[in-house]
């Protein structure tokens, strides 16, 4: 088995329709201007929520119901579990890397797709993505492939082209539920955590913050937008 991409698929006029239930204007963005959006935004240090494909068949959040951050910023894993997982501050995060890059970050060659693994991040890299390194000097290493996901492969590559960083943090698309199936999960789920930026298909919606209550946990905003 090379994926686990067998779970079920929402056509762009489907999710165009859950938008509109929400009363969100909505433009449709091509696959290379939604690509340099979206890496635009992931080095501003935005949370991305990316609902794209058939749903994964499993466990883990793979890149098809996945929510998204820079794994270079140190404190991106509090601001995660803060605003949007809303659990202990301690609990990790997993680098999705581009199968091509494995050996230059981990001290292991082979691929792993399922994120099943714990595997010795290379000292001399940690320091570079230590969102998504644990204090042992690990990680749980998701590898991603041109053929099997082209889609989340084009877009951690052109992070790589922008950064020099071949990989995302990568955390299933939930809040203490069940990862998000459908465009309505995905939607509400966007609206009433601290995520950034929902990327829904085609659509590209941000959402205009206004104030998170860290003590309630709370979310305030005012409009949110699609471009």
């Amino acid at each position: 088995m090379e994926h686990a991409a067998w779970g079920c698929e929402f056509s762009d006029e489907e999710c165009l329709q859950a938008l509109q239930k929400y009363s969100l204007a909505v433009k449709a963005l091509e696959r290379e201007e939604l690509l340099e959006q979206v890496v635009d935004a992931l080095c501003e240090g935005k949370v991305i929520g990316w609902f794209q494909g058939r749903m994964e068949f499993g466990a883990r959040a793979l890149g098809n119901r996945s929510i998204l951050a820079d794994p270079r910023h140190a404190d991106m894993r509090d601001i995660l579990n803060l605003k949007i997982k809303l659990r202990e501050s301690f609990r990790p995060f997993a680098p999705s890397i581009l199968e091509e890059a494995v050996e230059e970050y981990f001290t292991v060659s082979e691929s792993a797709p399922f994120m099943e693994r714990v595997l010795t991040i290379r000292p001399q890299m940690r320091s570079l993505i230590p969102a998504v390194t644990h204090v042992d000097g690990s990680g749980r290493l998701q590898t991603v492939s041109r053929e099997t996901n082209p889609l989340y492969w084009d877009l951690i590559d052109a992070f790589r082209q922008r950064t020099g960083v071949p990989m995302l943090l990568n955390t299933s698309f939930n809040e203490n539920e069940p990862i998000v199936c459908t465009p309505e999960e995905a939607i509400e789920c966007f609206l009433r955590t601290g995520m950034d930026i929902l990327v829904l298909g085609s659509y590209y919606i941000v959402k205009n913050m206004v104030s998170f209550n860290t003590e309630a946990k709370e979310l305030s905003y005012s409009t949110s937008s699609i471009y």
